[in-house]
């Protein structure tokens, strides 16, 4: 369960009396303010409002096919975002007709919101009373390099609070990624060819790059949580800021590279792009018919084969489209019964940044000595350059959280390094061996001459 209350930093832990000695009793809980969901609601709303304002100026100014996609895509994410809060709560096995109403009109998130700051309300009314506990729940914490397994008492309203958190964490990556990420892309592909920028655009625009940004930062975070679910982890602000820069910097520029690769081809573009999101779409099934193994039936209870199905396809929906515009963190496994990988899989990390390396090098040459009437009056080797530049500085950050900021590194068996020393000795064997024969004859030829010397110097 996610939490929603902090642990000091060196908890006041005391042993409790059971069979389990190894188990210590942490401190009483401190629930925060969820500034997450205000900020995700904040997000979804005045998303929302301003695609509904370009829509009217589009219609107003007859531009039909424009007015068309910037809606379909609002009406989509907002219906998925729905459909995620409805499933995360399980509000269809309960009588709140209020909540439901609110879904239909697309306005879930603001009255979910509404419920979290009454709760959080509620809570601070009653601190430092003792309420009855429902649930335990144990994590493992790294404190000074030992491993300590730690117990709290976790109440009623606090874990209410930790499925709003938990609910809107998921609803602002369905947003990201169904959402923002497709409105963002045809919204700077229009301002591309229609050489205008209206306020309205503009403010679509911060938005669409905020919620994508804000999403696959939480993608991160959730993708730790995880694959490290017995343990307590903390992400610092240093930690944050570096994922916030590499998240940026990769979305932004392989947005941007999809945008002028599209404004150059036009619809020849459609195919490479189309092929490209259907192989991420295709790979997990793959593998999951490649493996014989059953369809999983532990992800809801109440669920029937279909409604599992259509479960796993939504998920799979959601996994491509964050490979499409970025790493997910996370590599889908149909087969497994939690439907991730939990380890730490470097080879797949490296062929995904590789792979798309590859991609958007490739589309920026096609920008750079096709998209000559994309951008006038401006140096398209200087705008590639900087693309490429950008998409590289991102990968460097990834590398540098893993290597020294990843809240749990010293769990890793091989880091970074490790795996791109392994890398290099699998992929130039030869080279390898040729400097090892070389150094060899070099520390026996110095032998050689030392064993001279050393004879020639003898006596007569």
């Amino acid at each position: 369960m996610d939490q929603v209350f902090e642990i000091p930093e060196e908890p006041n832990v005391e042993p409790i009396s059971s069979l389990e000695e190894d188990v210590i009793r942490g401190a009483n809980p401190r629930f925060t303010f969820p500034f997450g969901i205000l900020f995700s609601t904040f997000l979804y709303c005045g998303e929302a409002a301003s695609a509904l304002y370009m829509v009217r100026i589009y219609r107003k100014n007859s531009e039909t096919y424009w007015m068309t996609y910037t809606f379909s895509f609002f009406m989509f994410s907002s219906i998925m975002v729905q459909l995620t809060l409805i499933f995360v709560h399980r509000d269809l096995a309960k009588d709140k007709p209020l909540s439901l109403f609110m879904h239909l009109i697309l306005m879930g998130p603001v009255i979910r919101c509404l419920e979290a700051m009454i709760k959080y309300l509620t809570l601070w009314k009653k601190e430092g009373q003792e309420e009855p506990y429902v649930s335990l729940t144990r994590k493992k914490m790294l404190i000074n390099g030992e491993e300590v397994l730690i117990e709290w008492e976790v109440g009623h309203s606090i874990r209410t609070l930790a499925m709003h958190r938990n609910a809107y964490k998921r609803m602002s990556q369905i947003q990201a990624f169904l959402g923002s990420v497709p409105q963002l892309t045809y919204q700077l592909y229009v301002t591309l060819i229609s050489a205008e920028v209206p306020l309205g655009r503009v403010v679509l625009i911060v938005f669409s790059l905020i919620s994508v940004t804000y999403g696959a930062t939480l993608c991160n975070m959730l993708a730790i949580q995880i694959k490290y679910d017995e343990y307590k982890i903390r992400l610092g602000p240093l930690e944050v800021l570096c994922i916030t820069i590499w998240r940026t910097l990769e979305i932004t520029s392989r947005l941007v590279i999809l945008v002028l690769f599209s404004a150059t081809l036009k619809l020849k573009a459609v195919p490479f792009l189309l092929l490209n999101f259907l192989i991420i779409l295709f790979e997990p099934w793959v593998k999951f018919w490649r493996s014989g193994a059953q369809m999983p039936n532990n992800i809801e209870k109440n669920f029937s084969r279909v409604g599992t199905l259509v479960v796993l396809i939504s998920i799979t929906v959601l996994y491509a489209g964050i490979n499409f515009s970025c790493w997910s963190a996370l590599q889908l496994k149909l087969a497994d019964r939690d439907l991730v990988e939990k380890g730490q899989n470097w080879g797949h990390m490296g062929l995904h940044y590789s792979v798309r390396l590859i991609e958007n090098v490739i589309m920026v040459l096609v920008f750079k000595f096709f998209g000559v009437k994309v951008l006038l009056n401006y140096c398209h080797s200087l705008i590639a350059l900087q693309l490429i530049i950008a998409y590289l500085i991102s990968i460097g950050f990834m590398l540098l959280f893993f290597q020294y900021l990843h809240p749990l590194r010293s769990l890793f068996t091989h880091n970074v390094v490790d795996y791109l020393h392994c890398v290099c000795s699998h992929r130039h064997p030869r080279a390898l061996q040729r400097h090892t024969v070389r150094r060899e004859f070099r520390v026996g030829f110095i032998q050689g001459i030392k064993q001279h010397d050393s004879l020639s110097q003898g006596p007569a």
